[in-house]
């Protein structure tokens, strides 16, 4: 099982996800694809087993992972400041993986009918949706 976590900027969030998913299935390896060097960096000292940087990476491990966990605006043509090509929000939004993603209301998204969680509570719930989508496979 290969999970992809897609963070850029600070890294911030992918790292929390990073740490939190390999806290509680430390037998799955986590991939960090991260938009910049400095993401990829701060999720590789979470936890993460491998990490990639930019867009011909997050593209090409598409194709090769089970799962991506990341912020909604990952779907986002030029979200993250620009830092999302739109190749990379076309090769996540077009993979055949499961997604789960973080209704974080940036990047020009604002998610209504969601619950305003603190960034921390929105990681806690994706781990355990990945409890649960793991557990029914």
């Amino acid at each position: 099982m290969n999970i992809a976590v897609v963070d850029g900027q600070g890294g911030g969030i992918g790292r929390a996800i990073v740490d939190r998913v390999k806290k509680a299935f430390p037998d799955i390896n986590v991939i960090a694809l991260g938009t910049n060097s400095v993401a990829t960096g701060q999720m590789l000292r979470a936890g993460a087993d491998d990490g990639a940087t930019g867009e011909n990476a997050i593209i090409h491990n598409m194709q090769h992972v089970d799962i991506v966990i990341g912020v909604i605006g990952i779907l986002n043509a030029n979200s993250m400041m620009g830092e999302l090509s739109p190749a990379m929000a076309s090769a996540i939004g077009g993979s055949h993986t499961y997604k789960i993603l973080l209704p974080i209301n940036r990047c020009h998204i604002h998610v209504v009918s969601v619950e305003e969680l603190s960034v921390s509570e929105h990681v806690d719930n994706a781990v355990k949706a990945l409890g649960s989508y793991l557990k029914s496979l």
